[in-house]
């Protein structure tokens, strides 16, 4: 019964991070933080390493901190907690470092209806490379609007 609690935690902490990148994005790094991320949208260095990927190992640290509380004080609930914010990393890393800003050279010929709208989505949201004007949503979820053949 408990492998039924882990599994629920781990999708409800998985969708739930996709909301978290909503709102991180919107009001923290185009909010306050915006001195951070703003490498981002205008590549001011010529280092592969960009500020903006601080956001990412705050949510690694979340994540490996969720693990340490299972793995040395026992708090079960931890573990899929912490293993659902990893999954959620590790999918919107290979959407959105991999895929859309091709980081890493691989996935440049997927050219389904999916991969489409997904680089649509995001060309649109870097279309303005200041803080404000920016058309914010998910990154794995995106509106159905740009998903046309």
């Amino acid at each position: 019964m408990q492998a039924v609690f882990w599994i629920g935690i781990f999708l409800a902490t998985f969708f739930t991070m996709e909301f978290m990148a909503w709102f991180t994005h919107k009001y923290v790094m185009h909010g306050f933080l915006w001195h951070i991320h703003a490498d981002h949208h205008k590549k001011d260095h010529d280092s592969w390493f960009e500020r903006n990927d601080l956001f990412f190992i705050f949510y690694a640290v979340v994540s490996m901190g969720c693990i340490v509380l299972w793995s040395e004080y026992n708090i079960w609930f931890a573990l899929p907690i912490g293993v659902g914010i990893f999954c959620y990393g590790l999918a919107y890393f290979m959407v959105h470092d991999v895929f859309i800003h091709q980081r890493f050279k691989i996935f440049k010929k997927a050219n389904n209806i999916y991969a489409k709208g997904i680089r649509r989505a995001h060309k649109i949201h870097h279309k303005h490379i200041g803080k404000n004007q920016g058309e914010n949503f998910g990154m794995l979820i995106v509106p159905f609007k740009y998903f046309k053949k």
